[in-house]
């Protein structure tokens, strides 16, 4: 990779010399810090509009060693074309380009007024109709993508970045490193790829999720393909519970707020066939999600120690037995950490 994003000045003469920087213009860059898949910068214009780039890495920046082809910059700039046309308008960044030599995407930049869902979430404001709007963007982007499966299923067959940024790091890994879930973990990978119901974005997360004046914009496509819709679903739930075990001053009011965005997301899918018998696999995904992120390769850097062995046991033990509905699932993963922490 010849080019490198995050030396300013050679990002300077690559956008001059291809026409995106006018003699004369004045554009600040600065790093984003928070991913450790991407390199990512922001240009900002004297005129106020700006660009977001990001550009694949081959090596992902975590402590143990975490590789993926640079080349899913292209699964991530066809996914965004996808999603200009078909999530609610709004809710993603417009492209810009891409340029596939140098592993890089270019998209319109959020105004800098915006939040993170994530930091928001953590500084404990909960905000019932972010939750209803998350549920209705996952349930749109499932929706629609299932209704025009015969060309999305096609673009998007491709689950190798899924299956080395997610499966592989999350799931399997956390197989060998937690041997008692070794079972549970290889049955549902196994079952995973075995459903091919809708788009799936990968890492629908708060963390990828910027909010601009109330309205929830959704980030980071890389992973995106056709396979089973509970993966999205279970990744996001074991965020808000991972976050409601972070702070028990808000447990509650995120356990409720959980609820509510399966129900939105739950109501926009519950006409289409494959709806049934998704939240049964929700609920283990949210399971497996739960654990990958205490004992995988990416765990959660706001947990304390205690914390992530609290949620390890916890979720271990409901593992013998998996709650078959969301609110089950929230309940008595709540009631495993309090009494956990009471003991």
């Amino acid at each position: 990779m010849e080019l490198d994003i995050e030396n300013f000045n050679a990002l300077r003469d690559y956008l001059s010399a291809r026409g995106y920087i006018k003699p004369g213009d004045a554009v600040s860059i600065e790093t984003l810090a928070g991913g450790v898949s991407n390199r990512t910068v922001r240009l900002a214009w004297a005129d106020g509009h700006g660009w977001v780039l990001k550009q694949a890495l081959s090596k992902l920046r975590v402590s143990v060693d975490w590789f993926s082809s640079p080349d899913r910059i292209k699964v991530e700039a066809n996914a965004l074309r996808w999603l200009n046309r078909s999530a609610p308008p709004g809710t993603t960044p417009a492209f810009v380009f891409e340029d596939k030599e140098n592993y890089l995407l270019g998209m319109e930049a959020i105004p800098k007024e915006h939040e993170n869902w994530k930091s928001i979430l953590l500084s404990g404001r909960i905000i019932s109709d972010h939750f209803e709007q998350f549920g209705l963007l996952l349930g749109t982007i499932h929706r629609h993508s299932s209704d025009s499966r015969a060309d999305t299923a096609r673009e998007f067959a491709d689950t190798t970045y899924f299956e080395n940024l997610r499966l592989e790091p999350y799931y399997l890994y956390t197989a060998k490193n937690v041997p008692a879930s070794a079972h549970f973990f290889n049955d549902l990978a196994t079952e995973t790829l075995r459903h091919k119901d809708s788009l799936v974005h990968g890492d629908f997360s708060p963390k990828n999720t910027l909010v601009y004046q109330g309205r929830l914009i959704l980030l980071d496509y890389e992973v995106m393909h056709f396979g089973d819709p509970a993966f999205d679903v279970g990744f996001a739930m074991a965020h808000f519970l991972s976050k409601a075990h972070h702070s028990p001053e808000v447990r509650s009011r995120l356990a409720s707020a959980a609820e509510l965005f399966w129900q939105a997301y739950f109501n926009e899918i519950m006409h289409l066939e494959w709806a049934r018998g998704l939240e049964s696999r929700a609920a283990r995904h949210t399971l497996g999600c739960l654990l990958a992120r205490v004992a995988g390769k990416s765990p959660l850097e706001y947990l304390s120690p205690s914390e992530r062995a609290r949620q390890h046991d916890a979720v271990l033990v409901l593992m013998n037995q998996p709650p078959t509905n969301i609110p089950d699932l929230i309940a008595e993963f709540v009631q495993k950490i309090e009494n956990y922490a009471e003991n």
